[in-house]
């Protein structure tokens, strides 16, 4: 079963780039991230045609989630527990139902820019908040992974140029404490379990010719529980689609499963 992670960083944009990128790489499952739509703007169309049942969780103009799978999607949730007032379209999550089931936990972690600052707050509390869900899943025992944006870099290794993201939200010591508390939990970080050391990157920003300069930095993930990390067969990054006409700031991060 192959898993993938893409920002798209809206759907309108990308309604040509997406599709072709699906046509040639056959994803089993994708999370994507900023769809940037309300649910009933998503082009379900695009999907269903090429066989994919279609959930989302959407917000109008920013954010957004979604979950496309060729098997068909159980007990799906939108919005991650533990406040209620939260609006912002950041998580959805399903058992995907195939030979074995699959917890699926699709997620668009808050930037936290400028930090501090109210940002930065809620982006804390919010991987507060993920953190007590990841537990919550390992409990089951069963295979679950969590897939998306995380606006994490883990490590200076995940930076093309560190000393850049000092004081960035992205990097700051606080983050990456609570992405090592998630991880600790019993997780694996799929792609470091198949690589290691730097130059994997799934983000280049549109400016100043990070693309071209490999100006790039690492901040979309995939962990997975024990369970689906004995399982894991393959992880990789589709970077080359960032050099095509009209593409996303962010790339494709995937996983196969002996699923």
């Amino acid at each position: 079963m192959k898993i993938a992670t893409f920002n798209i960083n809206g759907i309108k944009a990308r309604a040509a780039a997406l599709p072709e990128w699906l046509d040639e790489a056959d994803p089993d499952i994708v999370l994507l991230q900023e769809i940037k739509s309300v649910d009933e703007g998503f082009p379900r169309d695009l999907f269903e045609d090429r066989g994919y049942n279609v959930a989302t969780h959407g917000q109008k103009s920013f954010n957004g989630v979604a979950i496309l799978s060729k098997f068909p999607l159980e007990d799906v949730s939108r919005g991650l527990p533990g406040d209620d007032s939260d609006e912002q379209a950041r998580w959805i999550e399903a058992t995907v139902v195939g030979d074995q089931a699959l917890r699926v936990c699709g997620l668009y972690l808050p930037n936290g820019n400028p930090a501090p600052g109210p940002k930065y707050d809620y982006k804390l509390a919010w991987m507060e908040r993920l953190h007590a869900r990841a537990a919550d899943l390992l409990t089951s025992e069963e295979p679950a992974l969590l897939a998306g944006d995380f606006n994490i870099i883990p490590q200076d290794e995940d930076a093309a140029n560190p000393e850049a993201w000092q004081k960035d939200a992205l990097a700051l010591p606080q983050s990456r404490a609570a992405y090592r508390r998630l991880v600790n939990l019993g997780y694996t970080d799929a792609l470091r379990a198949r690589v290691q050391g730097p130059g994997h990157y799934t983000y280049w920003d549109y400016q100043a010719g990070a693309w071209r300069r490999n100006d790039g930095i690492r901040i979309d993930h995939i962990l997975l529980t024990p369970q689906a990390a004995d399982l894991l067969r393959d992880a990789q990054i589709d970077s080359d689609i960032r050099g095509r006409e009209k593409p996303s700031d962010h790339v494709p991060l995937w996983i196969d499963l002996d699923l």
